[in-house]
């Protein structure tokens, strides 16, 4: 069992819940009576996106963590930016979603209002949170400045119009003068999609092996060199074929939930590790 202190960052970071909620309250129940034990407050919650989608529950899951208040931060996922872009009409539900409760639900306006007022990076305290990676250009800094332009479309009212836009693989490399659509769509990609990067430092959002079985002229993202949020800890998830990853400046945290393995949470004061087993939601595959 592990507590977490009651100062900033001193946070529990966990990883994707996709829906999850059963793993997530029993993994949240864990920090919470070790922090008692210890006489500590209820920790704080960092989770890496991804609360809906392919787990069961992804409209308790939503509620719950509007019920937590300040207490839970949490940046947009791949998954979440899915759920609004079906909610406004702008892409058909998949085949494996798990998105009805939420489109059906009496309060599917406010909970969709909620998800787009989100942020899709938070940097607090030497930790930068996203779901997914970061560009080997973009210095903490720089990716909250780029973050924020998604978050004003995604909070304005042309936000469906944009969501109608933002899927697609291409542009694949960052240049600084990207404009409109293609500059935005990097940016999601980056933060919510990102895992491997070709030699010439474009894009692969095909690959989702992990990053030892890589295919030549292929690197995971955070092995760029000279990278530039080297110097803070990067948070994330999304990556369920990497599975826990822990060094001095990174920790990788999706443990595969959704596909029966963990959900997992550290405490980003000492790297304190506590996971839960999952029941398998989803056969593996997908992202």
């Amino acid at each position: 069992m592990i507590s977490c202190r009651r100062q900033a960052p001193d946070a529990c970071a966990i990883g994707d819940p996709q829906g999850c909620l059963d793993s997530l309250q029993a993994l949240v129940g864990r920090l919470e009576r070790s922090a008692a034990d210890a006489g500590m407050a209820a920790p704080r919650l960092w989770l890496t996106g991804d609360l809906v989608n392919r787990g069961p529950r992804s409209l308790a899951t939503l509620r719950w963590a509007i019920g937590q208040g300040e207490r839970v931060v949490t940046v947009l996922g791949n998954h979440d930016l899915h759920l609004l872009a079906v909610a406004a009409g702008a892409r058909p539900a998949h085949r494996r979603d798990t998105l009805h409760d939420v489109l059906a639900a009496p309060d599917r306006d406010a909970l969709i209002e909620w998800l787009r007022q989100r942020p899709i990076a938070h940097l607090e305290q030497g930790h930068l949170l996203v779901h997914a990676g970061v560009l080997p250009q973009w210095s903490a800094e720089r990716t909250m400045k780029l973050a924020a332009e998604v978050e004003a479309v995604l909070r304005g009212p042309d936000w469906a119009d944009f969501l109608r836009q933002m899927y697609g693989d291409e542009p694949s490399r960052w240049h600084d003068d990207l404009r409109g659509v293609d500059r935005l769509r990097v940016i999601v990609n980056a933060l919510t999609r990102l895992r491997f990067l070709r030699a010439d430092g474009s894009i692969d959002l095909r690959l989702k092996e992990g990053a030892n079985a890589a295919p030549a002229g292929h690197l995971p993202w955070f092995d760029a060199p000279d990278r530039r949020s080297a110097d803070v800890t990067v948070v994330f998830g999304h990556w369920s074929t990497l599975g826990l990853l822990l060094r001095p400046n990174l920790i990788g945290l999706d443990t595969g939930c959704v596909w029966g393995g963990a959900l997992t949470a550290v405490r980003l004061s000492d790297r304190a590790v506590t996971q839960v087993p999952c029941p398998r939601a989803q056969d593996p595959g997908g992202d």
